[in-house]
């Protein structure tokens, strides 16, 4: 396994021990939504360190989403602060 891709699993690893059970519950119904409405912000789990993201027209894969209106405000906060330390 490449040093990125051991990164990547890392830092999701992470990101997700920042959730609340409640949390993720929201984003696991989250991942069953057709797609994110334009302007809402997410973090792609496969790509993490690719920061937050704003959904745009181009469709995107619900499965590997965090989108930020799935969590509370303090936890989005907690994942973009671990996210800027990597």
């Amino acid at each position: 396994m490449n040093t990125d891709k051991r990164a990547g699993y890392i830092t999701r690893d992470a990101i997700l021990k920042l959730l609340s059970d409640d949390e993720i519950a929201r984003v696991s119904t989250a991942e069953t939504a057709p797609q994110l409405n334009d302007g809402d912000e997410y973090i792609d789990l496969e790509t993490p360190g690719g920061g937050v993201r704003k959904a745009s027209g181009n469709a995107t894969v619900m499965g590997r989403v965090l989108p930020r209106k799935a969590v509370l405000e303090k936890t989005w906060h907690a994942v973009v602060a671990l996210l800027a330390d990597r």
